[in-house]
């Protein structure tokens, strides 16, 4: 049994909030021909969920915050509209 704690976290940026959760690492599975992966923040997005950051578990929430807004100011906004003169 695995002693893997979910974690997540809540950014409100702008108007919107963001919802990222904490997944474990997983093995490959040859059979399936998959890959394995490391353990990661995922963005949740209507039940679907986008990689982010690796997971670190003795990170301080506090920059965990910091390096996910900054993840999704690149990642998940549209980029600001230039002013044409």
């Amino acid at each position: 049994m695995s002693a893997f704690k979910p974690q997540q976290r809540h950014l409100a940026i702008g108007d919107r909030t963001f919802h990222f959760v904490s997944y474990e690492a997983h093995p490959p599975n040859e059979r399936r021909g998959e890959l394995g992966g490391p353990a990661m923040w995922y963005l949740m997005v209507e039940g679907r969920r986008c990689p982010a950051l690796a997971y670190d578990p003795v990170q301080a929430l506090e920059d965990v915050d910091r390096e996910l807004e900054l993840w999704i100011q690149a990642n998940a906004l549209a980029p600001a509209a230039e002013v044409s003169r």
